[in-house]
């Protein structure tokens, strides 16, 4: 099947099943959020991160707003994030550097990005994304399901996304990453995937059990 129409068929699948990775999306207005989601999602299942988006931007609207928190206080709004105490550390920390070096704006370089605070390669694609850059982020969701298909057999997510690169057209690359994840989240799932249920019927299945 035309990888293409696969992650149509990804994306419609996630969205009745009301993936996490949308609800997620709800909670984001701004660029700097999207920023700030990403840091917040790294190693934490996207539950948790929309409790702790939702409970931060009550607050947070832009850098300035972090910078006059303490590191306690933010830590208690992000409580129940992964490493939760570490990245409330990063979040000051980046909100420092883009008042200091951004004038409170977020850069839309790759190579910039990256050198923020608690912003490496996937998180970094992400807000690129976002703001409709073309980029894939990939995640741990995008990764495994790219080699069940048969897409990709690659051992690391970043040789995933070049391989992404190349078998998607470039137009469709900022919806790649969601649909995927959507999926990812509810029905090819890490453990016991819903194969029975799943709408991709000639999926070769690689390492599935």
């Amino acid at each position: 099947m035309d990888p293409v129409k696969v992650v149509e068929l990804m994306e419609k699948e996630a969205m009745k099943r009301k993936a996490p990775v949308y609800h997620l999306k709800a909670e984001i207005k701004t660029l700097f959020q999207h920023l700030v989601a990403a840091l917040l999602s790294s190693r934490t299942r996207d539950e948790a991160t929309v409790k702790a988006a939702h409970n931060l931007f009550s607050r947070v609207k832009g850098p300035e707003d972090l910078l006059r928190m303490s590191e306690e206080e933010i830590a208690e709004l992000i409580k129940g994030v992964g490493f939760y105490r570490v990245k409330a550390k990063r979040l000051k920390e980046l909100a420092e550097k883009l008042v200091k070096e951004y004038n409170s704006e977020v850069p839309l370089k790759f190579e910039e990005l990256v050198k923020l605070p608690g912003i490496g390669r996937k998180s970094a694609n992400v807000v690129l994304a976002y703001s409709g850059i073309p980029a894939i982020p990939v995640d741990t969701h995008v990764h495994r399901i790219a080699n069940r298909l048969g897409w990709v057999k690659t051992a690391k997510p970043e040789e995933t996304e070049e391989e992404l690169k190349k078998l998607f057209p470039v137009e469709i690359w900022g919806k790649v990453n969601r649909a995927m994840v959507g999926f990812g989240q509810t029905v090819c799932k890490p453990q016991k995937p819903l194969c029975d249920e799943c709408p991709i019927k000639d999926c070769p299945k690689v390492g599935v059990k």
